[in-house]
């Protein structure tokens, strides 16, 4: 009866620390970041002395979209409490989606100083593709949780 309460009380420990290694990590922006930078010079095939002159302006345009997303998120926060209010939120995000636009335009033209066309463009496919699998790794890990 010993042996088998002992089994019992290491079999049950086992398990609860099986389960807690089981646990999917919590997100790193740093992790992230790097991910991204090793998938981009991978799939746009960008050689070291590309990769250094194209991310130190990557990392700029990504600033400034940072700055700008966090514009409209807090705009999204919270819902204005009249009609006049919600449609100047509105018109604020949307101003803020031209920015973004804006931006995303103006540093395309910067990579083509630092990157052939080609390259450029492979870049942008890159960096679409990269978003879409971690959305859907993401959107799989949430799904799989008990």
């Amino acid at each position: 009866m010993k042996k088998l309460l002992i089994f019992i009380l290491f079999s049950f420990t086992f398990s609860a620390v099986s389960a807690q290694g089981e646990q999917p990590s919590k997100f790193s922006p740093k992790d992230f970041e790097c991910q991204l930078k090793q998938f981009i010079i991978k799939e746009a095939g960008l050689t070291p002395q590309e990769a250094s002159n194209f991310f130190p302006v990557y990392r700029e345009m990504q600033k400034k979209q940072r700055a700008l997303y966090d514009r409209q998120r807090q705009i999204a926060k919270i819902k204005p409490v009249d009609e006049k209010g919600c449609e100047k939120a509105i018109r604020e995000y949307d101003n803020i989606e031209i920015e973004l636009k804006r931006v995303q335009q103006a540093y395309h033209l910067k990579f083509l100083d630092v990157l052939p066309a080609s390259k450029v463009y492979d870049v942008i496919k890159a960096e679409y593709r990269f978003h879409r699998r971690m959305l859907k790794k993401m959107t799989h890990e949430r799904h799989k949780k008990p």
